[in-house]
């Protein structure tokens, strides 16, 4: 039975023997979904260290960007998906005050960095209040300019760059002194 009202025809669905046709707007998203999920969960677990909730979180993100797709221009897709991804993050931790116990180590990367050293920065990472994580993240992960970390956090630039500095100096002590590089 094909939907009634304003949503069957906002939509653009139509049903032909059974088989809905997708509108021009929802292939797009598809096709985005295809391509950016990916990146946006890297994003999500450098946010929160934590692949599930990582997962999580981009399925809220591609939940929120479905309700407002339409009406999104192309240019600024990336942008405010990275936005809401912060949002999400930012609100799970406010929410979630408890601390999680797991059961088994994180997943590594097939060779690379030594893996007690990512641990280590992990560690760091972790221990940073979520803005400043965020803003690490979003700086020196996604090599994000500083206008756009401002952007998507809500904040100057100026307090983008005093939060930065003041987490790798934080990191760097927890990593007794190591030097951050930025590969």
């Amino acid at each position: 039975m094909q939907p009634s009202g304003a949503l069957g025809s906002r939509r653009g669905d139509r049903s032909t023997g059974g088989v809905v046709i997708r509108s021009d707007w929802e292939n797009q998203f598809v096709e985005y979904f295809r391509v950016r999920a990916q990146p946006l969960r890297r994003l999500a677990y450098a946010l929160c260290g934590d692949w599930h909730t990582a997962e999580d979180l981009v399925q809220l993100t591609f939940v929120r960007l479905y309700r407002r797709w339409p009406r999104l221009r192309d240019e600024s897709v990336d942008a405010y998906a990275r936005k809401i991804v912060v949002n999400a993050f930012l609100t799970h931790r406010r929410d979630r005050r408890r601390e999680s116990l797991m059961a088994e180590p994180p997943e590594r990367a097939a060779g690379g960095a030594d893996p007690a050293e990512t641990l280590a920065i992990r560690r760091a990472l972790a221990d940073l209040a979520p803005r400043q994580r965020a803003a690490v993240v979003l700086r020196y992960l996604e090599d994000l300019p500083v206008t756009e970390v401002a952007a998507l956090l809500g904040i100057t630039e100026g307090t983008v760059k005093s939060q930065t500095a003041r987490a790798i100096q934080s990191m760097r002590t927890a990593l007794h002194g190591a030097a951050l590089t930025r590969e």
